[in-house]
């Protein structure tokens, strides 16, 4: 078996990987998104790979890396399909509500006037988000009327690509924390607690990790929320309210290397085990959904 493992830079999660894949013997190729090129009607270079385990940190280059090697046959985790999904905000936003889980409230808009009405309906205080995006970067809480106008105006102003379109979530009232939860497959495999006093709680934004207990409703929600995005190897942002868990978001590069400590789970090892399983044909990928919007 061989492996090829898409990156644009060996962090500590890749090398964790990488040791988990030498630890079993299994040979594996690293393709550097800055150095590879593709030939879109000779893939030959390519066959002697059995799956490619997808760890870019530039989404729009793992998307048209994806799109190459899925061309040519060759199982990717995670799928191309999935990456689009998770990517963008707006689909994943789509895909849970066809699924029917819990999620925030989300409304859409394209200009500063429709979007102020629709924070508006959905009343204060709202997070604004890029649709793309990804360590908690760019968000703003918006208190009141202010604010948002402040904000939309610059966004509208300044702002590039990613905010020429306004994605508006309801504020959740989250008790100091929230769920990131890791699902491989068909299981939850494990989950931490992010606490912070600000009201971004990213570990990369200065958030601690504690173990969080993955109980029949959490692995339920987290499942049911990667199915509904294409499954694979997930991370699923999970907020308490007092509507019960709701899901915030699915991450399909996710990082881990501040989770495996907490929780005692070797998430490398789970990791491979799968890609594994994937390459030998083992386990069949789950279908993705066609996502689209619905009609008003």
């Amino acid at each position: 078996m061989r492996i090829g493992i898409l990156i644009g830079r060996v962090r500590v999660e890749e090398k964790l990987l990488i040791a988990e894949l030498e630890r079993r013997g299994i040979e594996y190729d690293l393709i550097y998104d800055s150095r590879v090129t593709f030939d879109v009607e000779r893939g030959e270079c390519w066959q002697g790979l059995d799956v490619i385990l997808e760890r870019c940190i530039s989404h729009s280059r793992a998307l048209a890396a994806l799109a190459v090697f899925e061309r040519f046959g060759i199982p990717c985790v995670n799928r191309l399909e999935v990456g689009r999904i998770c990517g963008d905000k707006i689909l994943t936003s789509l895909a849970l509500a066809r699924a029917g889980v819990p999620q925030p409230r989300v409304r859409v808009a394209f200009t500063p006037e429709s979007a102020l009405q629709a924070i508006e309906e959905l009343g204060y205080p709202v997070v604004l988000k890029p649709a793309t995006g990804s360590w908690g970067r760019l968000m703003a809480r918006v208190s009141d009327r202010y604010t948002a106008e402040a904000i939309l105006e610059h966004k509208s102003t300044l702002g590039g690509v990613q905010h020429s379109i306004f994605y508006i979530q309801e504020y959740v009232d989250k008790p100091g924390r929230d769920i990131r939860a890791f699902v491989v497959g068909d299981e939850t495999i494990c989950a931490i607690e992010r606490r912070s006093e600000h009201w971004i709680t990213n570990t990369a934004r200065g958030g601690q990790a504690a173990n969080f207990p993955v109980t029949d409703e959490l692995n339920a929600i987290c499942v049911q929320a990667a199915q509904a995005v294409g499954g694979g190897v997930l991370a699923v942002d999970i907020f308490e309210s007092d509507r019960g868990l709701l899901v915030n978001e699915v991450n399909y590069t996710m990082e881990f290397r501040n989770s495996i400590a907490p929780t005692g789970v070797d998430i490398p090892a789970r990791i491979v085990d799968y890609v594994v399983h994937v390459a030998e044909g083992r386990r069949e990928p789950l279908p993705t959904p066609a996502v689209e919007a619905d009609p008003c």
